[in-house]
């Protein structure tokens, strides 16, 4: 590999959320960051840019636009235009200021759940109740109850759908045709879709992303898309996102919540560190997916061999591993909170995603293999050790 993503970054006393908020955690694996440095073009363009040492307000460029435009027609066989993109810090206040435009207080809001988290605050925050249709198991994946969604949509008072993809925590990367079933459900009981596109780049081998906005028409009339180079390059402290809005009257409503909400001011270095990775960092990104992937086997063959009371979920997209660990007798909280006074290891309890994780708790794959696998072994002799025996 050109880029060597096995040397240790040491990341204590940088304000990292990761390290830093449980200085008593010698492995957390929780929060959706990497522990990777950043690719080398944006560094470069970041290091140019505090090199000339000004750091006012800032606006986007033609050639940020133009960056992030090629980027997804590249890569993803998508045509997006400057004038569908409403700038914003982070694909969390867009969430907020989406449903700011497109929902009333009260009014009900689908869910796929278990699912990331800032989606049932989002909701709480506008005064809305969730609708949460449940991911069905099937092996070692999940799958769409699409009876249950239709049900949901075709009540009066759900208005919008937020839709997670690929999924975050269960890994999933939905098909062309999912989405499609999806979006005909959305547009048959004219909810609104809110689609999180923000792991698209973190696709695993045998899997593909399709951008909902490839749909087309009338697909596109009745959504917005959320993106950002923020969660796959490993820049998120740099606040910058896109929502894509291809819908005229819904843009200019949408652009009004992003407004109420105060979110609508980008940084310098969020655009400079985006428009970087776009130009230069598919190279790093192709490395990176790789790495991840193997990183995946290898947790996996370790938990199968050492731990076999856990299941390990199928990855199709993300670094977010879903274990099952519910033959072990221990609540999600439970769980993460022994293993993490016992063992100095961190996780997120499945129940973080809503009562449907319980059972499962999300492992960050994004660090060095080494730290990774010691970080799981520790896990492996938490389990054998305080699995409940058989009944």
């Amino acid at each position: 590999m050109k880029f060597d993503f096995d040397r240790i970054v040491d990341r204590r006393g940088t304000s990292s959320v990761k390290w830093d908020e449980n200085p008593d955690v010698d492995y957390p694996l929780w929060v959706a960051d990497m522990d990777f440095e950043a690719a080398p073009s944006i560094i470069e363009a970041l290091q140019r840019r505090i090199d000339h040492g000004v750091f006012g307000y800032a606006t986007p460029s033609d050639s940020f636009y133009e960056s992030v435009i090629a980027w997804h027609r590249r890569r993803h066989r998508v045509e997006y235009r400057r004038d569908w993109m409403i700038l914003v810090p982070g694909v969390v206040p867009a969430l907020s200021a989406v449903l700011r435009a497109m929902t009333h207080p009260s009014e009900g809001v689908i869910l796929l759940t278990p699912v990331y988290n800032c989606f049932f605050s989002s909701v709480r925050n506008m005064g809305c109740r969730t609708e949460e249709c449940a991911l069905r198991r099937q092996g070692d994946t999940f799958v769409i109850d699409f009876d249950d969604l239709e049900r949901r949509a075709a009540k009066p008072d759900v208005t919008v759908m937020m839709l997670c993809s690929p999924h975050n925590p269960c890994g999933r990367m939905w098909t062309r045709e999912e989405l499609q079933r999806v979006g005909d459900i959305c547009l048959r009981h004219h909810v609104f879709l809110l689609v999180d596109e923000i792991h698209c780049e973190l696709a695993m081998p045998g899997s593909c992303f399709f951008p909902y906005a490839a749909l087309g028409e009338p697909y596109t009339a009745n959504c917005c898309i959320c993106t950002s180079a923020s969660k796959c390059f490993n820049v998120a402290g740099l606040q910058c996102s896109e929502v894509i809005v291809p819908d005229e009257t819904l843009r200019h409503r949408i652009d009004r919540g992003v407004n109420i909400h105060e979110v609508c001011d980008i940084g310098p270095l969020g655009l400079l560190a985006t428009e970087a990775a776009y130009n230069g960092g598919e190279e790093w990104l192709d490395e990176l997916v790789s790495y991840i992937w193997e990183n995946y086997r290898a947790a996996r063959t370790l938990i199968e061999a050492e731990a076999p009371l856990l299941r390990v979920c199928r990855l199709e997209a993300t670094y977010l591993m879903w274990v099952d660990i519910s033959a072990v007798g221990l609540t999600s909280e439970q769980f993460c909170e022994q293993i993490r006074h016992d063992c100095g290891v961190r996780f997120s309890p499945g129940t973080m995603y809503g009562a449907d994780g319980e059972g499962y708790i999300r492992v960050n794959l994004a660090t060095q293999r080494s730290r990774l696998l010691e970080g799981l072994r520790r896990l492996a002799r938490f389990v054998n050790e305080n699995a409940a025996p058989p009944a």
